[in-house]
């Protein structure tokens, strides 16, 4: 059988990212740095010896100057359990294979290590999707790859399962950034070196009737009355632990001595009868939890406060 194509063209990637401008085109880069950081504090742990992957290393090398800093290439620059704590800085998007990655930063962790990460979600640029497929099947007839393909809460949350972590957790953060047309916000993108980089776009420009069309769509769909566009940008944050003995295991299902029913004195419904949360115990734990407009999934869900109410969504001058 064929090896399967690449998601993403690496040549590419450098080259938009060498085109970023690091003054204006990493905000989000510097939003995620500043939650992750601001995270650590209320860690019962202190990091001797932490990583970060990042293709921005200046973004990290004021908030962690001790930090081991690598890029974000297939095979990570790692040492085997060499660190107690490995964050992942917003580039799991391109990463040919995402649950490889979190292995790898499983692996350089110590026992009970902490990989932190943040990684943009399924409902990141959104209406920009939306839009170019409309322009693009109304004026080409078909579709081109045209944006990398992200993950949604409970995706991220099997990803981490899958490479082996504890206790995952993964909450999502939404900003809407304002622009004055699509135009303006495919520029910051370009500032951002988030442009096409997939190894199956289009090798030739895009008609500029398509864009022209999908920025058309875009301002009469989802103009503000301040006759701006909104684009969304979903960050996940994710946590996990290499797995050491000490940790806290569920309990073993059928274990139990007794029904949470008899306990409290009352009788028991069967089981056939009973909620989806009395039926499976814990299942509570592991369904989203809500915290001011945000969605959060793992056993370990509030092991991190809260944030702070979000703040309104931000203006992009350009």
């Amino acid at each position: 059988m064929a090896d399967r194509p690449p998601l993403t063209d690496y040549a590419a990637l450098r080259r938009n990212r060498a085109r970023s401008d690091p003054a204006r085109g990493l905000f989000l880069q510097n939003l995620a740095a500043d939650d992750i950081t601001n995270r650590l504090p209320f860690i019962n742990r202190h990091f001797a010896a932490p990583a970060v992957v990042s293709p921005f290393p200046g973004v990290w090398r004021s908030r962690l100057a001790e930090a081991t800093i690598v890029a974000d290439s297939d095979v990570l620059d790692l040492r085997t359990g060499r660190h107690d704590l490995v964050i992942h800085a917003l580039c799991l998007h391109w990463a040919n294979d995402p649950v490889g990655q979190l292995i790898q930063c499983r692996r350089a962790l110590q026992p009970d290590g902490l990989l932190l990460g943040v990684s943009f979600g399924g409902k990141t640029l959104s209406e920009l999707r939306h839009c170019l497929v409309q322009a693009e099947s109304a004026i080409s007839g078909g579709l081109a790859a045209r944006i990398a393909p992200m993950a949604d809460v409970r995706a991220m949350g099997a990803l981490l399962q899958r490479a082996g972590f504890a206790l995952p957790v993964v909450d999502s953060l939404s900003r809407q950034v304002l622009y004055d047309s699509a135009w303006h916000l495919m520029k910051d993108l370009r500032t951002m070196g988030e442009t096409n980089a997939l190894h199956a776009r289009l090798r030739r420009p895009t008609p500029r009737a398509v864009l022209s069309r999908a920025a058309a769509i875009y301002a009469r769909q989802f103009a503000t009355q301040q006759q701006k566009i909104p684009a969304t940008f979903e960050l996940l944050f994710i946590a996990g632990w290499a797995p050491h003995e000490s940790q806290p295991r569920p309990p073993r299902p059928g274990s139990a001595l007794g029904r949470r029913g008899d306990r409290a004195g009352k009788q028991a419904l069967p089981l056939s009868t009973t909620s989806q949360h009395d039926a499976h115990g814990t299942a509570q734990s592991v369904l989203p939890l809500r915290r001011s407009g945000k969605e959060r999934v793992g056993a370990s869900a509030l092991r991190y406060p809260p944030r702070k109410a979000d703040k309104p969504a931000g203006t992009r001058e350009t």
